[in-house]
Order: structure tokens, then C-alpha cells, then sequence
């Protein structure tokens, strides 16, 4: 018999107007080819970063990470705090020494661009190192400890006994950004973390066309008898309605955070919270890409928000065939003509593979998005989001029971 899992999946209908949420090398919009005609595309890694920014509003410090090759640094402030009397370059030193022992990273500090730079920068490591406050806490502990020993950190380090222990510091208590999008380091396989989360490249569900915007700036100090522009440039553009999608392994988000965040709650807490951070920030949040050019400050036009009890399902498949403006009799853009297609790819998606689930909700703005009514529950997003967290919860422990 298949074990039942709890999988949460987020659909979202999103319309942009002329912005450059992503760029590629070239500075244009990202785009990609699906159903024969060109998409607008906003990377998966941009709504991460987006999503993982609006978790500073969510959460707590001590339930996040930090993602950096200043890791030394970090690290270094948390030993000082500890009053182990280091100064600067002492204290950098026995975070790196600290890292290595846990990571088996190599930190260093970076080369210098050319003599008489200045001080001696800080150590860095070679890579992005994710690491949770709490992680970072107990290593800053850890080596606190073994500055007291005579030989110091080096010499601490140098038993196996000790460098399990500092290797068991940096792989428990994950913070909830690391328990949703993963880990990976490098030198220490055994310690990296398994995304929780996926995190759809999202699309336009209609075909696009890169625009480019030409534009001046005048030299405010610009005498009269001096014609012509202080400077001129051209940016590239795009708007789109776009379908965005994420899922969740809720089982492998409760594994990933373990004992949980915080002592004497229950089981499910932690990840009932991180579920509704997840749902809130991933709904609310946009990429920054030209935000300041464009200003493309909007909120989604739907949301549709599943559970499973097995495997994540995408619906992209609604808009394989390209979304026409005003198309089917349907007035205006392409919000109307994205939510019929969706609405019909979706019954008939879940009836043909055994899909159907009864936790389904439903956000929608206006009379636009009215074909998607019938695809669950309609709630607005605080309760959109405490439903998810419960239906959850009760699911974690019913499984638990």
C-alpha cells in the first residue's frame, strides 16, 4: 500500500504591466518557447529570492538563515559576543577554523585587487553558504569552548569527537528557509538539505513580444547654449499575465525541520508556520528586477491552492495553447481567457488521473476570474492562509496518530 503524503500546491494567475522583472545576459526580459510561441519567463531563483525576502516580515530572525561567503564574519561577532576577548582578526580566525571544522570548506580572505588596499579583509568562503541563525549560534558555542582548551580551535578541531560535534551543529535546527529551498555544500555532502519546495519558472499564458524603451536624462547643470541630452539608453520591456506554480512536500518540510524552532509547542507548529510563511510570501511577493523603472507593484489576479495526498501537479498544460486577447467571445485582455482554461483543464485533469482532493481554495479580483469559482473554497488571503495552516496541521497529525 503507498504511504499518503501531504503536498501543497500554489497556482497563481499574475498580470505585469511593462516591466523587466528578470533579465538575461543581454539585459532583455527571459523568455522561453512553449506551445510553439514565445513566453515571457521570471526564473524560479528570482521568486525564491523575492519569496525568501518577504519571509522578513513573517517570521522571526531565529527561524531564518543566511545565505553568504561572509560567513566568517557572521560567525565572528556571534564569538566575540560570547566575551572570549579576540580581537578582529583572532575572532575571523577561529570562525574560519570553525566553518571548515563543520563544512570542510576552505575560508580564506580574498585576494587583493592590488597593493595598499587597505587592512586585511575578512576571511570568505569559496561558495554561498546557507546557514540557519541557530546553526550559527551553536557554532559560535562550539568554538567558544574550544578557545578555552590550550592548544585552541586548531588543535580542538583535530579530534574526531569534536568535529562531529561542530559538523551536527551545522546540520540540525534548520531554519525554515533552508528546510523550504535546500542546501548544498560542497565539500560535505553528508550535511546538505533537500528542497522542500519546487518553484516553477512562470510563464506567460499568452505569446509576447520584447519591447524597448528609448530614454533621456538632462544634465541639470546644463547651460542653455548646450543642446542635447546628458545621457541616453535604452531598457527593454515586457507586460504579461503570467501562470505561476509552486508545490510543497509537507513531509519532507517536517523532516527537514526536525525537532522544530522553539520548545514546548506542538509537533506541527513549526511547520504549520512555515507552510503559511510559505503561501504568504510566495502570494504576495515580486522579483525587483527595474521595480524602480517600472514601478510593476501588483498583487495576483487568482490563486488557486491545493493538498494532495500524493504527487505535486502543475497545471501549465491549461496554457499550452497560447491565451488570445479577447478570445472565445471573451472581452478585454487575457486574465478572463487564462481563468476559463484553467478552469476547464483542471476537473478534467483530476477526474482522468484520481486527483480530485476536497482541501482546495480559491482567491480571485473580479468578474474576470469568475470561471474559477467552482475549483474550491473562495476565501480572501488571511484566510486563505490560517485555512492551509490548519488543514495542515490536522493532516501532520492525524498522519502522527
Amino acid at each position: 500500500m503507498v504511504s499518503s503524503r501531504t503536498i501543497l500546491d500554489v497556482h497563481i494567475l499574475q498580470t505585469v504591466p511593462p516591466s523587466n522583472l528578470n533579465r538575461d545576459d543581454t539585459g532583455s526580459p527571459k523568455s522561453a518557447v512553449y506551445g510553439g510561441v514565445r513566453r515571457a519567463r521570471v526564473s524560479s531563483q528570482a521568486w525564491k529570492r523575492a519569496t525568501r525576502e518577504a519571509f522578513g516580515g513573517l517570521l522571526d530572525p531565529d527561524e531564518l538563515g543566511v545565505r553568504t561567503k561572509k560567513v566568517a564574519e557572521l560567525l565572528a561577532a556571534r564569538i566575540t559576543a560570547l566575551g572570549v576577548g579576540l580581537e578582529e582578526a583572532a575572532a575571523w580566525q577561529a570562525a574560519a577554523d570553525t566553518i571548515t571544522a563543520a563544512t570542510g570548506a576552505k575560508v580564506a580572505p580574498p585576494a587583493r585587487k592590488a597593493k595598499g588596499d587597505g587592512d586585511d579583509p575578512a576571511p570568505e568562503s569559496q561558495y554561498l553558504m546557507f546557514l540557519s541563525s541557530r546553526q550559527l549560534d551553536a557554532l559560535a558555542a562550539l568554538a567558544a569552548e574550544g578557545l578555552k582548551e590550550s592548544g585552541g580551535l586548531k588543535d580542538f578541531f583535530k579530534g574526531k569527537e569534536n568535529k562531529a560535534r561542530a559538523r551536527e551543529a551545522a546540520n540540525t535546527r534548520h531554519s525554515v528557509d533552508i528546510a523550504l529551498f535546500g542546501r548544498m555544500v560542497a565539500d560535505a555532502s553528508d550535511i546538505n538539505v533537500d528542497a522542500a519546495a519546487q518553484v516553477a519558472h512562470a510563464i506567460s499564458v499568452h505569446a509576447v513580444e520584447i519591447e524597448s524603451d528609448y530614454y533621456t536624462a538632462v544634465d541639470d547643470e546644463r547651460k542653455e547654449d548646450e543642446p542635447g541630452a546628458g545621457m541616453i539608453g535604452t531598457v527593454d520591456f515586457n507586460s504579461a499575465t503570467l501562470y505561476r506554480y509552486a508545490a510543497v512536500d509537507v513531509d519532507r518540510l517536517r523532516a527537514n525541520l526536525g525537532d522544530g524552532l522553539r520548545a514546548d509547542e506542538p509537533a506541527a507548529e513549526p511547520v504549520r508556520r512555515a507552510v503559511e510563511a510559505f503561501v504568504e510570501a510566495f502570494v504576495t511577493s515580486i522579483p525587483t528586477g527595474k521595480i524602480n523603472t517600472f514601478a510593476n507593484q501588483t498583487l495576483p489576479d487568482a490563486v488557486v491552492v491545493k493538498l494532495r495526498s500524493a504527487r505535486p501537479v502543475s497545471f501549465a498544460g491549461a496554457f499550452e495553447e497560447a491565451v488570445r486577447a479577447g478570445g472565445d467571445g471573451l472581452t478585454g485582455g487575457h486574465v478572463a481567457g487564462a481563468c476559463a482554461a484553467l478552469a476547464a483543464y483542471v476537473p478534467e485533469v483530476e477526474k482522468a488521473f484520481g486527483a480530485v482532493t476536497e482541501d482546495s481554495w480559491v482567491l480571485r479580483v473580479g468578474e474576470r476570474t469568475s470561471a474559477l469559482s467552482g475549483l474550491g473554497a473562495e476565501v480572501g488571503l488571511e484566510a486563505l492562509v490560517g485555512a492551509v495552516g490548519a488543514a495542515v496541521a490536522k493532516r501532520l497529525a492525524g498522519s502522527a496518530g
